[in-house]
């Protein structure tokens, strides 16, 4: 009996282990804000119950208080005047502002469990030393007054954008930072990327009667404050009866809030068959009078091929919503700059829109890697805008290009780089942006393209909710595929190296054909050697790596030949084709594109 005992323990172990769980955090933020207009003041409180489902004792707790930022000599304010290469959007900007101008949030009373707590601002983060311990499996309950002053706009947040919208309200309340695996992220807001608590928001705006609210979540009280709207959209009625409304939301599940707020918007809306109820925020005009009812026309296309290619959006309704700086995601919604021509409108909504699946519903710590929310995001934006504008010309091509200039650049740093702490702002958007779209892209060529869709769609739906890491991404694909790809892993991300395959040398060899390979980069890849015959025909010579511990079986239709596995420590590597080289044309490496080889002149042989 004893014996059976250990035996079941030990199974249990393994089961519990070999499913992809990870504890989270919870919370429920329970938030009333007043705003006055007139002097860009709010106030408001938070009642936030906290549960820690970790299995450590909780001794203090961090906010963050992004408002602060937009303060002369904040981090931001630093960094933003100091890098080789400014955001122009900033700049010197916050240097600037005068004291109506600034952002400000902090508390003015703080307790737990009816206790008072100590507590001290340090820029955007708020230090909390606790009542008493939060045990684990336990809740405890923080209940907030709050004060804070909003800043003109500068970047994502603040008053009066460069398109007229008043306020754009995106990291605007004291928000509990996230604690995980890793122990407490309470990183200061620098400027670029962010990290959450999943839980759930009940949110009561009180602002000006005039003024139209776009919002994370569920609108509660369309009625109460004469917001009514139809399915097939309608402009929103405006309410002027009172002086002050009550916009009241709520979003379950979800790791942040933002809100908008606008005398002029109008707002539409469109159904998505098996999907969101797709809600547009905007201000008419003659520009977006054309550009956005091609928006919302081509929307339920948009977000149908969404769901069905990556995974299925798992909320009730989405926001697009003009306000910001640009364009910036948020749960269940995305503030975008709207006064520009249709085809950019689109671009930045399919983008702001699929974060939501890598941002917003995976909910990677953007901090840390940046490169699996705004990479895979723009990978699955890429796809989206290819189909719907139905072209056939590669749409990862963008990104492998930016790299090509990136290491010619000399400006290169590893993926494994903190997204703040990357040394200018072009090497990390390239690496956040440009290098993490090439991760899924060089995996349909290592995998098979089909194969790995469907273990890109299988990852998403094993680790949403779940904050997954590299590791977890690539765990996914190995299980999907039965391929080996912790070198893959490691060579991009967390190193420099290139690639450089080349055709050293092709002989005839009697009524055959001898071909040298050679590999003069620092990076291993799989290898394919294209043959085109002067008869017209073609056919692959496939090389995986000998670490792969197997090869894809998927080759485009294309004739494929397994020849041998090539040892990456093996510089040279020699094949036989099997036919006279005079009947040969041409032999190329590589030619799908999927490889980043950084020398393309040394990858074709052209018969003489």
């Amino acid at each position: 009996m004893k014996r059976t005992l250990i035996y079941l323990l030990i199974f249990l172990s393994f089961s519990v282990s070999a499913q992809p769980t990870r504890w989270q955090q919870h919370v429920d933020y329970t938030i009333n804000i007043n705003l006055d207009v007139t002097n860009n003041l709010f106030e408001g409180t938070q009642k936030l119950v906290y549960t820690n489902n970790s299995p450590d004792t909780l001794k203090r707790v961090f906010y963050h208080l992004y408002f602060n930022a937009f303060q002369p000599g904040s981090m931001m304010d630093e960094r933003s005047r100091s890098i080789e290469d400014p955001d122009r959007r900033v700049g010197a900007r916050i240097s600037k502002l005068g004291e109506d101008e600034i952002g400000q949030l902090y508390p003015t009373s703080l307790s737990q469990n009816d206790q008072e707590v100590t507590f001290k601002v340090v820029g955007t983060i708020l230090e909390v030393s606790l009542a008493e311990p939060i045990l684990p499996d336990a809740q405890t309950t923080f209940e907030m007054n709050f004060k804070g002053q909003v800043p003109v706009q500068i970047r994502r947040s603040g008053r009066d954008n460069s398109e007229g919208i008043e306020y754009s309200m995106s990291q605007w309340y004291p928000k509990i930072c996230e604690y995980d695996f890793q122990g407490w992220h309470a990183d200061p807001y620098v400027g670029r990327e962010f990290y959450g608590v999943w839980g759930n928001f009940d949110v009561t705006i009180n602002i000006n009667a005039l003024y139209i609210v776009a919002a994370t979540g569920v609108l509660q009280n369309p009625n109460e404050i004469g917001y009514g709207y139809e399915e097939s959209g309608t402009e929103v009625k405006k309410h002027k009866k009172k002086e002050t409304l009550s916009w009241h939301f709520k979003a379950e599940n979800v790791h942040d809030f933002v809100w908008t707020a606008d005398p002029d918007y109008v707002h539409k809306t469109i159904q998505v068959p098996n999907g969101p109820k797709m809600h547009f925020f905007y201000q008419e005009d003659s520009i977006t009078r054309e550009s956005w009812p091609q928006l919302i026309a081509i929307a339920p296309k948009m977000v149908s091929f969404m769901n069905q290619r990556f995974g299925q959006y798992p909320y009730s309704d989405y926001s697009v919503i003009q306000g910001g700086d640009g364009g910036m995601e948020y749960p269940m919604a995305a503030l975008i700059l709207g006064r520009g021509p249709f085809k950019g409108l689109l671009s930045v909504t399919i983008h702001e829109m699929f974060h939501n699946w890598y941002y917003g519903v995976l909910g990677s710590n953007e901090t840390q890697y940046p490169w699996m929310d705004e990479g895979f995001t723009t990978y699955a934006g890429n796809i989206t805008k290819a189909y719907l504008n139905g072209s056939e010309s590669d749409p990862q091509s963008g990104s492998y290009g930016a790299y090509n200039y990136l290491v010619k650049s000399g400006k290169q740093e590893p993926l494994t780089t903190f997204a703040d702490y990357y040394h200018t702002n072009v090497a990390y958007g390239v690496a956040a942006y440009s290098m993490g779209s090439m991760v899924p892209a060089m995996l349909e060529y290592i995998v098979g393209e089909r194969t790995f869709e469907k273990a890109f769609r299988t990852y998403f739906n094993t680790w949403k909710f779940k904050h997954p890491d590299p590791n977890d991404f690539k765990r996914v694909i190995e299980k999907e595929t039965g391929i080996e790809l912790g070198w893959f892993m490691n060579e991009w991300i967390g190193t420099m190296h290139h690639v450089d395959y080349a055709i050293d040398n092709v002989s005839a060899q009697g009524d055959s054909t001898l071909v040298k390979l050679v590999n003069k980069g620092t990076m291993p890849m799989p290898s394919e050697v294209y043959v085109t015959y002067k008869d017209g025909s073609s056919e692959i010579f496939y090389f995986p790596l000998r670490v792969m511990r197997g090869a894809k079986t998927e080759f485009g239709g294309i004739k494929a030949t397994l020849v041998s596995d090539w040892p990456w420590t093996n510089p040279v590597k020699e094949f036989t084709i099997p036919k006279p080289i005079d009947s040969i044309k041409l032999i190329r490496l590589n030619m799908s594109r999927r490889v980043p080889d950084i020398d393309l002149t040394n990858d074709s042989w052209t018969n003489p």
